[in-house]
């Protein structure tokens, strides 16, 4: 065999037996931060599962820098004096993804994930960015004012990753709708957090609700779960319900765009994630009195309907008047 034949078959061997171990750790990753999008993303045919896998162990990697967490969990304690501040994991986080972007082995199998990922897929760095874009803005301590700050908020932690998610599943940047129906479903996803997460960030000193909203309500500004305003927080986190499902409904329009099992998987992560935000706005009052969950046995169910769903007719629903184009022109321009 030729010298450049061989020399070939040792750097496409090499690149395989490279993705396969980015693929195992992503793999590890998943199983370790989110049993139930591992068991989800099974649903995916294989290709498909690993890319899923890929962008996974990225965005977790993201996560763990900015908050020192370990795939979500408390990280093990930081030496007093070493801790890095919020700028700086901001920094850090950039530089592995910008390395990660150039094609460069960072030395983190989670960001060089990344790289691999757009090499298989139509995952832009614009794309990316979008995403960084949802760090630097915890990372600055940022709070919404208003409904547009706090879906701007959700499109950059979240619809920004739905739309990374439709490139893997080989959306092509052109189709722009489908790409905002993608969206659509992260931001049905990050308002269900926010409902269901009200108690938790407000003793971590956060609130992701608009200022403008508890103004509405009189609820003073630090305020928000104190007893007395209970009653007078209910119905802005209804609010932020219907929203949520408004997004989801137009997410499953481009759902039913995907091939079988890409769309089965989809309507299954709807249903289950999307059941947060519909339980919140149910038990009213009492959502806060235990952190809302979906059992096993309801995520089973829902499984089960999004299979019927995905071989049922394509829904109809209108996109929200701020979609993904919308949002990023609006992030933009308050850069």
């Amino acid at each position: 065999m030729p010298t450049e034949n061989l020399l070939e078959t040792f750097v496409r061997e090499g690149g395989r037996a490279r993705r396969a171990a980015l693929v195992t750790a992503a793999h590890d990753s998943i199983r370790k931060g989110s049993k139930s999008f591992a068991a989800a993303s099974r649903l995916f045919d294989r290709t498909t599962r690993e890319r899923v896998w890929l962008l996974y162990a990225w965005c977790r990697a993201c996560d763990d820098i900015a908050d020192e967490q370990d795939h979500g969990h408390p990280a093990a304690p930081i030496l007093l004096g070493t801790r890095l501040d919020p700028e700086s994991r901001l920094a850090t986080i950039r530089t592995l993804t910008e390395l990660a972007m150039a094609g460069e082995e960072t030395g983190s199998s989670a960001f060089d994930a990344l790289g691999q990922l757009m090499r298989e897929t139509p995952v832009t760095r614009a794309m990316v960015e979008d995403v960084l874009a949802g760090f630097a803005l915890d990372a600055a301590d940022w709070r919404p004012r208003s409904e547009a700050d706090m879906l701007r908020y959700c499109y950059h932690v979240a619809g920004a990753v739905g739309v990374m998610m439709a490139a893997v599943m080989g959306v092509p940047a052109e189709d722009e709708d489908t790409l905002d129906r993608a969206c659509d479903l992260g931001i049905a996803f990050q308002l269900g957090n926010i409902v269901r997460d009200v108690w938790e960030d407000d003793a971590n000193g956060r609130c992701y609700l608009p200022v403008e909203w508890l103004v509405e309500a009189d609820i003073p500004p630090g305020e928000v779960t104190k007893p007395h305003y209970r009653c007078a927080l209910v119905p802005q986190v209804a609010r932020a319900c219907v929203m949520a499902q408004d997004y989801e409904a137009s997410a499953r329009v481009g759902a039913a765009r995907l091939a079988f099992r890409q769309r089965w998987a989809v309507l299954s992560a709807a249903n289950i994630y999307g059941g947060i935000a519909r339980e919140v706005k149910r038990l009213g009052a009492h959502a806060w009195d235990h952190r809302v969950t979906i059992g096993k046995a309801h995520k089973l169910a829902f499984v089960a309907r999004a299979f019927m769903a995905a071989r049922g007719p394509a829904p109809v629903a209108d996109k929200p008047a701020m979609s993904r184009r919308e949002l990023s022109a609006l992030a933009r321009a308050r850069r």
